[in-house]
């Protein structure tokens, strides 16, 4: 019996092409996570204005040659590629030419796991094609049929599937808004509850911090964009105090606006923290760089004013590999915090920096007995420190902030 092999999916193969002074090094792995072998990186010696292709038509035949001898089936660009170049550049290739927002985008669209999420995607992708429609299909100059005289001056096939994508786009964001009015909602219900965020560069880290910190079970896995939707877990801090803590979608260099936009509501899990666990890779030599990407997206969506921990993360793979990235940040960042969420390293100090932030620091207060209400309030928040019943009134020791602190402030 003649045993026939199974035939396997063949991985598509990219030729990644770059600006001066770029590895590629992110946009490869950006590709390995869309499941696309990178052949070769090209970095451009120079960047050239020419409406065409960016660049001098010589260089581009160059580039698309080069595609050709490798046997590359995509050309994807770290930088943006206007619709017009990108028609121009498959023409000229005879392949399939995107960059890094397109790579994003699927990525997107391969992690989307709730509803939410799925929307959020459909609404970036949209946006992202509508300009880039007549790419996609040469013959949308067709005029829709009828009887001649009843057409008037019609409407070409681009036209047509323009305005579908446009209604499907009204569709999304009013989707997206009931939605956004329901964590609202839900957000209100637990005002009473401080709450953490921690963001960070995609990949460093974060779903692992909080699956150790709280014994969760978030999604892992050493890719980019892992996770996508947002997951919150209570964080305790110590018998009566905690902490709601939430693992955001990761952030990039460059990253699209569509997806800033359509991921608005997701980010917001961010703006509206209490705090903010800034997650950096300490065995990452590009930390520093990612840092400044995570302030810029913290900028954009409204955050960079809230109150920050920064966190060095794998500081167990820093000293495995004995390089200096980890002695760099910690000189740069002298107030950050160690911490391991393999070896659970740093996790006491972290709490206890938490602690100190959102609870305030200690005052010493005298509550009249019969304002025994406040006491039983600052029990469940779990501010008090010490406790005393006396004759002129209940001697309070408490850490305390916002809400609590207005009641209290005139007991001091």
């Amino acid at each position: 019996m003649v045993e026939v092999e199974k035939e396997t999916a063949k991985v598509p193969r990219a030729l990644l092409v770059g600006e001066p002074g770029n590895d590629l090094q992110e946009l490869k792995g950006l590709a390995f996570t869309l499941g696309i072998d990178v052949v070769q990186r090209l970095t451009l010696t120079r960047m050239e204005v020419q409406p065409a292709y960016g660049m001098g038509k010589g260089k581009a035949q160059e580039i698309s040659d080069l595609a050709r001898e490798i046997q590359a089936d995509c050309i994807i660009f770290d930088f943006n590629l206007e619709p017009r170049k990108q028609r121009n550049w498959e023409e000229l290739s005879g392949i399939s030419c995107f960059d890094r927002q397109e790579v994003i985008i699927r990525i997107f669209a391969q992690r989307a796991q709730t509803r939410e999420a799925m929307l959020q995607v459909e609404l970036a992708r949209l946006s992202y094609s509508l300009p880039r429609l007549s790419h996609i299909n040469k013959e949308f100059a067709r005029q829709r049929g009828g009887a001649f005289g009843t057409k008037g001056s019609g409407e070409t096939q681009l036209e047509l599937d323009q305005r579908k994508i446009r209604e499907r786009i009204g569709v999304l964001k009013r989707e997206l808004a009931e939605i956004e009015l329901n964590r609202k909602t839900q957000r209100k219900l637990r005002d009473k509850v401080f709450s953490c965020a921690l963001v960070g560069y995609t990949n460093a880290g974060k779903s692992s911090l909080l699956n150790a910190l709280t014994d969760s079970d978030a999604f892992v896995e050493n890719k980019l964009f892992a996770t996508l939707d947002p997951l919150t877990r209570k964080l305790p801090l110590n018998e009566s105090a905690g902490v709601l803590i939430t693992d955001t979608v990761g952030f990039i260099s460059n990253i699209p606006h569509h997806l800033i936009n359509a991921f608005k509501s997701t980010l917001e899990e961010a703006a509206d923290a209490d705090l903010l666990l800034i997650v950096l890779d300490s065995s990452d030599k590009e930390a520093e760089f990612q840092y400044k990407t995570v302030c810029d997206v913290l900028e954009d969506i409204g955050a960079d004013k809230s109150p920050r921990i920064i966190l060095l993360n794998k500081i167990d793979k820093a000293e495995e590999d004995e390089n200096k990235t980890l002695q760099t940040l910690r000189h740069k960042f002298p107030d950050a915090i160690l911490v391991s969420a393999k070896e659970k390293n740093g996790f006491d100090e972290l709490k206890q920096r938490i602690y100190e932030i959102l609870y305030g620091e200690i005052a010493n207060y005298i509550i009249p007995v019969e304002r025994a209400d406040l006491i039983t309030e600052l029990r469940k928040a779990g501010c008090i420190q010490k406790e005393e019943w006396l004759d002129d009134g209940v001697h309070i020791a408490a850490r305390t902030t916002g809400r609590l602190l207005e009641l209290i402030k005139d007991y001091r």
